[in-house]
């Protein structure tokens, strides 16, 4: 009973994350006692196919007593919208095995194994019914574990016979990623010649922006590349390790960047407060253990036994980052708004105060679009839609940097700080007003 409710967790977990994208793998699966591993999920066309090769296969027991069958142990792919009826058997009867399932499309069980020494098989079974399917491995048989080296291709086939390994949703990701590459290298080199042009008005925070500008258009062309090779061959050729390095360097420079800039550091004053340095030194280290996270997430796939805890350290770590990036902005509006109390330059801490609280609406705006309505895309997107959801990922990335870089970007009279002396009495009353307010 308790194994049966482990695979309808399991089920739905599976359908609910998004695993790695599909390519040739390798995988050893050793001493695995769980009753169901999920090994791809990919978005089939007509000419699909997937291929499985498993060889030393060996099924151990784990009480003397029990005697496995073979054919309680195999492969089967399922897809999305078969999914409540495996669960619905599953719950109705606690001993049901899901390789019995009517609704799940079964390639082959352990029975069909070389007998020992070998213990292998290989096969290429063709999809053609057009969906998502995922592909699983199932143990019915109670006390045992197994252990096995298999060999995955999934992918489908284009209009000239050649192979495409990337799901038919996400076919589209490479041309897509070059695009957003382009469009940020020709904002890298707007941005140097603004600030060559206003470089009398230019400090450090200027320069951390074009380095960050830097970062983000090397990530999306290394993706790119990834993503292609993946889709051409099936394996990223090393891509994927520069991929993940430019990413590590673009997070870290994105969140740093956006906690300098809320603190007022090279704008209001040159230096930082013990607590914001304390914010940095918390931000950073924890993204460092979120792009580890990230790394085993994209790198590995689902059947490795922590992969589901690796996705809850990713989600803990990105939530606890992006609430602490918010508390400096915080911090400078409750400054600015004290200051203006006190210096009686009121208009001028008013423009300030206004410039961060569009700051800080821009950034909660960009993290909400980012990890709750990009995830809900993702989630309700047909899967041959599935690109749409990096897309508005990028879009909205895009429209974040040209809004934070135009807000604080390097001229000698920024509109946020040049206010008409006729304005200094309205100013005063409005910072009246908000202080009655609060």
């Amino acid at each position: 009973m308790a194994e049966m409710r482990t695979v309808f967790l399991l089920l739905i977990l599976f359908f609910l994350l998004s695993p790695s994208t599909a390519e040739i793998k390798f995988l050893t699966i050793r001493s695995d006692t769980r009753p169901m591993i999920l090994f791809e999920k990919f978005g089939f066309t007509h000419k699909g196919h997937v291929s499985i090769a498993v060889s030393s296969v060996s099924v151990g027991v784990l009480s003397s007593a029990v005697q496995p069958e073979s054919s309680r142990l195999g492969f089967f792919l399922l897809n999305e919208e078969s999914l409540l009826q495996v669960l619905m058997e599953i719950q109705q009867n606690p001993s049901f095995c899901v390789l019995d399932s009517h609704y799940i499309l079964r390639l082959f069980t352990f029975r069909d194994l070389s007998p020992p020494p070998l213990a292998s098989f290989n096969r290429s079974y063709p999809v053609t019914s057009p969906n998502e399917y995922s592909l699983f491995f199932a143990n019915c048989a109670p006390e045992t574990s197994v252990t096995m080296v298999v060999h995955t291709e999934v992918y489908n086939l284009d209009s000239d016979a050649s192979r495409d390994f990337l799901s038919a949703g996400q076919t589209q990701l490479p041309s897509l990623f070059f695009l957003f590459s382009i469009i940020y290298f020709a904002f890298f080199v707007f941005w140097l010649y603004i600030c060559y042009t206003n470089s009398r008005s230019v400090h450090r925070i200027h320069i951390l922006m074009a380095l960050l500008l830097l970062m983000k258009a090397l990530n999306l062309i290394c993706a790119a590349e990834d993503k292609h090779y993946v889709k051409v061959t099936g394996l990223p050729h090393g891509w994927d390790v520069l991929f993940y390095i430019f990413q590590f360097i673009r997070v870290v420079l994105l969140f740093t960047v956006i906690v300098l800039i809320g603190t007022g550091w090279s704008f209001l004053k040159p230096f930082l407060q013990d607590r914001e340095k304390k914010v940095l030194m918390i931000v950073i280290p924890l993204q460092v253990l979120a792009n580890l996270a990230s790394v085993v997430i994209g790198e590995t796939g689902p059947f490795i036994k922590d992969w589901v805890t690796w996705n809850q350290v990713f989600l803990l770590v990105d939530i606890i980052c992006c609430c602490a990036i918010i508390f400096p902005i915080v911090w400078s509006i409750r400054s600015l708004r004290e200051t203006s109390k006190t210096d009686g330059k009121a208009s001028r801490n008013l423009a300030k105060l206004t410039l961060f609280r569009q700051f800080y609406i821009v950034v909660i705006g960009y993290l909400y679009f980012t990890r709750i309505v990009v995830f809900a895309l993702r989630t309700i997107a047909a899967y041959k839609y599935q690109w749409v959801s990096n897309a508005a990922e990028e879009t909205a990335s895009l429209a974040f940097y040209v809004v934070m870089f135009y807000m604080f970007r390097p001229v000698e009279k920024n509109e946020y700080f040049v206010l008409d002396e006729e304005e200094e009495e309205a100013a005063e009353i409005a910072l009246k007003d908000e202080e009655f307010e609060l």
